[in-house]
């Protein structure tokens, strides 16, 4: 990562993330393969930028997923929201011509 001395781009130390993978017929439900806060956060955002992953934002779902580990499936009580995130990335592939 690079450093910038720009104090409107530092990370905010409340800032968090949580990556998610979903192979069906791998797993039962996605797995947490990443989270963290402050800059950890900002690495996985910026890793999923230049992958061309999409993000949305859901305070109080990363809250929740935070609290899981990493490699932990979704339980079944989030499947109904972690459903609208994947519906999300889904739908934003389409509109990307399917790309990666």
């Amino acid at each position: 990562m690079r450093e910038n001395n720009n104090t409107t781009s530092q990370p905010l130390p409340n800032k968090k993330a949580v990556a998610l993978k979903y192979e069906p017929g791998e797993r039962n439900a996605p797995v947490v393969v990443a989270k963290g806060q402050g800059r950890i956060a900002e690495a996985i955002l910026e890793k999923a930028a230049e992958n061309g992953v999409p993000v949305q934002q859901d305070k109080s779902l990363v809250e929740v997923l935070s609290k899981l580990d990493l490699d932990q499936e979704v339980p079944p009580e989030l499947y109904a929201l972690v459903a609208e995130i994947l519906s999300f990335v889904y739908r934003s592939d389409q509109r990307a011509g399917g790309k990666k």
